[in-house]
């Protein structure tokens, strides 16, 4: 087996192990730095890529992308604002009742209202004083 020396194509990261020879098939893997990414096999048939699966990689990844999911739902529970009126009733014909409510605190500034409030023509449920 005669291995390619042309620098156009070889990398100084990639490593080519000693091949391993059984009955009829022949493998050659192949690394990149220090991890395996695959190997050549050849059989009579021809030549093929096998890529190699790094399982460590991927439980790692998606422990990763969990851990983060849950420390954004998390982030967003806790800086979630409580209701400004706590319990509404309806009254009758569909009227919203708040009688024996408190009036509600105000606010500070109100943030800009977003374009879909603007386009519904939507109302704050705040009591305006």
């Amino acid at each position: 087996m005669t291995r390619s020396t042309d620098t156009a194509t070889t990398n100084s990261h990639d490593r080519r192990a000693e091949p391993v020879a059984l009955d009829r098939l022949t493998v050659v893997p192949i690394s990149h730095g220090r991890r395996t990414v695959g190997a050549y096999v050849m059989t009579p048939e021809g030549i093929r890529f096998q890529s190699a699966v790094d399982v460590t990689r991927i439980v790692v990844t998606a422990l990763t992308a969990a851990a983060l999911t849950g420390v954004t739902i998390a982030m967003a529970v806790a800086v979630r604002r409580p209701p400004a009126i706590r319990s509404v009733a309806m009254g009758p014909g569909g009227w919203i009742s708040l009688k024996g409510m408190p009036v509600p605190p105000m606010r500070r500034a109100a943030p800009a209202r977003p374009w879909w409030a603007r386009v519904l023509r939507a109302r704050r449920l705040v009591a305006e004083r």
